[in-house]
């Protein structure tokens, strides 16, 4: 056997629901932020070695890839694979809202402007079946709010809050429910699966 395959083969592959609260990395050099805030490392399920493919920033939730390859992970994160997001933002959003995010909009990024990539952005009819966040949302008795489902092939720092935010309704809740085949399907906060791959690319 090759040595490349023996290391392809020794390599590990997983999937996280992420919870909100959770920083995705798995430690900190800053002593503070450790006492603080709640890293990958504080969850019980993980195995050692691993490294989070791409991030999803502490008050976002859902899928979160998990690798031992370094090579898979800068893969993934240069691919421009589809991510999938189910969000909630404040407001009623409108339909004139909705085509400025599927087209592109300027936001905020390193201290200048830069526009988003065209995307797929619907509203849903109905709210989508999640877990319990544990930390309350504000919701439709203080005021409208709107389930939308965005897909984007490009992963800016906070990108899809900046974009709900630039055209007037700002993200009240964000999960990452799907990267490339790759869904969160089922799963609950904290929950870690092993998938294949090649899922990711299909």
């Amino acid at each position: 056997m090759l040595e490349r395959e023996r290391e392809e083969i020794s390599h590990k592959y997983f999937k996280l629901f992420k919870p909100y609260g959770v920083i995705s990395q798995f430690s900190s050099n800053d002593k503070r932020q450790l006492r603080k805030k709640k890293f990958l490392k504080d969850l019980e399920s993980l195995p050692e070695d691993l490294m989070p493919v791409g991030r999803l920033d502490e008050k976002s939730e859902g899928l979160l890839l998990l690798t031992t390859d370094g090579v898979f992970s800068d893969t993934v994160n240069r691919s421009g694979i589809e991510k999938e997001y189910l969000v909630l933002v404040d407001g009623a959003i409108d339909n004139s809202s909705i085509e400025k995010l599927k087209q592109g909009i300027s936001i905020g990024l390193h201290g200048e402007k830069y526009i988003t990539k065209p995307c797929f952005v619907e509203i849903l009819t109905t709210p989508p079946n999640l877990p319990d966040r544990g930390k309350k949302i504000r919701d439709a008795r203080h005021g409208p709010v709107t389930w939308i489902r965005v897909i984007i092939k490009e992963g800016k720092f906070r990108q899809i809050r900046k974009m709900t935010s630039a055209v007037g309704y700002p993200t009240l809740r964000l999960v990452r429910v799907r990267v490339g085949a790759v869904g969160i399907d089922n799963m609950i906060p904290e929950q870690l699966l092993p998938i294949e791959k090649t899922l990711v690319f299909n």
